[in-house]
């Protein structure tokens, strides 16, 4: 009986580990979530800046491209 008792409690152990890592990790990729977040608004507000209301970089919507 000692010795399934010992298994369990191994066990227990190694899950409680690996439960702290996976929090660390969890963690980390909320903050990298939250980073990203940031970056796209300032890029988002950048583009406003320009007054193109399609987005795209510059106002260069409805220009041909140089090759024709």
């Amino acid at each position: 009986m000692s010795d399934s008792l010992q298994r369990l409690e191994e066990k227990i152990a190694y899950l409680e580990r690996h439960v702290v890592e996976q929090d660390k990790v969890m963690l980390e990729l909320a903050e990298t979530l939250e980073r990203l977040k940031g970056d796209l608004a300032g890029i988002r507000a950048r583009f406003s800046e320009t007054g193109d209301t399609e987005g795209s970089p510059g106002g260069l919507t409805d220009e041909r491209p140089p090759h024709y």
